[in-house]
This record gives C-alpha cells, sequence and structure tokens, in this order.
C-alpha cells in the first residue's frame, strides 16, 4: 500500500489517501474516480511526497502498517464470506433489497459510481464506501 498527499485544486483543500499501488492511483485517476470530499472536483492531484524509509526510529510505525494490512485482509475476507458478490449491479441489486422485489438473507458488495452512491444514500438506500485492495499488491 502507498499513501499520498492529495490536493484539491478547485478548492485547495489537502488530503491524505491510501492506494493499493502506485498504478493503483494511476488507474483510479485515469478513470476519474479521485474526486475531492469536500467541493466533489474531480480535479485532484497528488503532492510531492519524501519516501518512507524503514529505519530503527520508524520499525515500529512499519509493524503497525503491517498489523492494519492484516486486518483490512481479514475485513475483505469477511466480507468474501458472508456477503453476495454483485459486481457492476450493485446499485441496482442495493435498490432491489431495499425496495422489497428482492428478499435477499446476505448482504451485498460490489461497485459503484460515486454518483450511484450518492443517489442510493439520497434515497434512503444505507450504503459503506470501503477501501478494497487486491492480495498481491505491495
Amino acid at each position: 500500500m502507498i499513501k499520498y498527499k492529495l490536493n484539491c485544486l478547485d478548492c485547495n483543500l489537502s488530503f491524505d489517501s491510501w492506494f493499493a499501488s502506485s498504478k493503483e492511483y494511476e488507474k483510479l485517476k485515469k478513470k476519474r474516480l479521485l474526486n475531492c470530499h469536500n467541493c466533489n472536483s474531480f480535479k485532484v492531484e497528488k503532492t510531492i511526497m519524501s519516501p518512507r524509509l524503514i529505519n530503527k526510529s520508524n520499525k515500529k510505525t512499519h509493524l503497525n502498517f503491517k498489523k492494519i494490512n492484516k486486518k483490512f485482509q481479514e475485513y475483505q475476507n469477511f466480507i468474501k464470506t458472508n456477503f453476495d458478490y454483485v459486481g457492476k449491479n450493485f446499485a441496482h441489486e442495493a435498490r432491489a433489497i431495499h425496495y422489497n422485489e428482492k428478499k435477499n438473507k446476505k448482504g451485498i458488495y460490489g461497485t459503484a459510481s460515486n454518483n450511484e452512491v450518492k443517489e442510493l444514500k439520497e434515497e434512503g438506500i444505507n450504503t459503506k464506501v470501503i477501501p478494497w485492495f487486491k492480495d498481491n499488491n505491495n
């Protein structure tokens, strides 16, 4: 995983965000899936950052990072085991369950655009956005 400091070019907000890899950041940026959580602008750029090197003084931080990474993997495994994967049909399936067209004993997970998540919340459909990392990255 890699952490970038991002800056919104519209409202000048600076914030940190984690990515599975630098390639993942570039992929999300290219697909316009990165936006400012303050003004919703897609004009978000990463700033120059110094590398984080592991030495004796920050070894504890590295161990904490490993624990966090392991916890993310545990959450993902829990979700994969206990929820049904619906892929890109998440918004449709969430509406079907919410409006009782479809009864589902298990929860669902999948992908949705920022706009779809916003629309679901406006309709009163409770959704959560969580980071998802590939098993073999960083």
